[in-house]
């Protein structure tokens, strides 16, 4: 690829990593509150919201499939007893960390500095999982995913929901004062998914198969090629959340407390060791392993959000049985 094409190339993919952190930040886009919203509000708002974004993603590569600009298919990985034991540490991590790779992001653009402990765990976990797990190589799929070799009609008709999902957002904007497009409100979960689905494949057509989780686990394992450029994605996405939480108003630097540290740093140590046996983060399971409809990266997902929900009910009912006790 020529030099001029390829620096275009990776500004436009910066641009789209540190648009996707703003809206990651704006819409407070975690699978820690999703599940949260289910149990105590009884909605899945942000649940569905978080499947939306890969529904986006799947037409995207369909598209992109059939128009010859998506130059190598992400892989997939088959379906063991090590993709559950995975997700099981990543959703209790999830739990633990109060927020899963994504909420670490929005957090961090919100200015809870002790959230830095995440990424700083999640490292640590893939630096030694190798040591405590001995996991056998993950065993790679080999087949198409049945996305790619999808019908045309397929693309057409995600290209025409889409559509139909901007049209009422797009003609309240009209009306909008542009000074108004970036205040301070929260974004809805769907615009904030949706927006994210559309980053996240503008970068995979641009860049490659890319989740911040995978640098960090790359990083820890010396896998350097091209590795100076997504760390430079990496850079730019925390560079919009915190964007994002600056321009809302929301942004208040808190002085991280010992305890706080410990415990983020906990979480991304769990994340970081479940993520290597599955493999993939919740980012890369939402982003690339479900919108290829991998089974693996659905029961991996299925499973945390499962963990999370039984971790968060022990928690409710703990806090309620403790004035009956008392």
């Amino acid at each position: 690829m020529d030099l001029t094409i390829a620096g275009l190339a990776f500004v436009i993919a910066a641009l789209c990593a540190a648009t996707m952190g703003f809206a990651i930040q704006r819409g407070a886009t975690c699978t820690v509150a999703a599940v949260d919203e289910v149990i105590s509000q009884h909605r899945a708002t942000k649940l569905v919201a978080l499947l939306e974004a890969s529904l986006w993603v799947a037409g995207g590569l369909a598209v992109a499939r059939q128009l010859q600009a998506l130059a190598q298919a992400p892989g997939g990985y088959a379906l063991t007893g090590w993709t559950v034991a995975g997700a099981t540490l990543l959703g209790l991590g999830a739990f633990i960390n109060r927020a899963c790779v994504f909420g670490a992001i929005a957090r961090l653009g919100s200015g809870e500095w002790a959230y830095v402990a995440t990424p700083l765990g999640f490292y640590a976990g893939c630096l030694s999982v190798d040591a405590l797990f001995a996991p056998p190589q993950p065993q790679a799929l080999g087949e198409t995913s049945v996305v790619l070799s999808a019908p045309a009609w397929f693309g057409g008709l995600v290209v025409a929901l889409f559509a139909l999902r901007l049209a009422s957002p797009m003609l309240r904007l009209r009306h909008t004062p542009a000074r108004e497009l970036l205040g301070r409100q929260l974004w809805s979960p769907h615009s904030a998914t949706s927006v994210i689905g559309l980053s996240f494949l503008a970068m995979l057509l641009l860049a490659g198969a890319w989740a911040y989780t995978d640098v960090l686990a790359e990083l820890a394992r010396g896998m350097a090629q091209g590795l100076a450029a997504r760390a430079g994605l990496l850079a730019c996405l925390f560079g919009g959340a915190l964007l994002g939480g600056w321009t809302a108003g929301r942004f208040r630097a808190t002085r991280p407390r010992a305890a706080a540290l410990l415990r983020c740093f906990t979480g991304g140590l769990l994340m970081g060791w479940g993520s290597l046996l599955i493999p993939g983060s919740n980012d890369g399971l939402i982003l690339v392993g479900m919108p290829l409809l991998r089974p693996y990266a659905w029961v991996a997902f299925a499973t945390m959000c499962v963990v999370i929900a039984s971790a968060l009910s022990l928690q409710r009912w703990r806090a309620w049985a403790a004035p009956v006790r008392g």
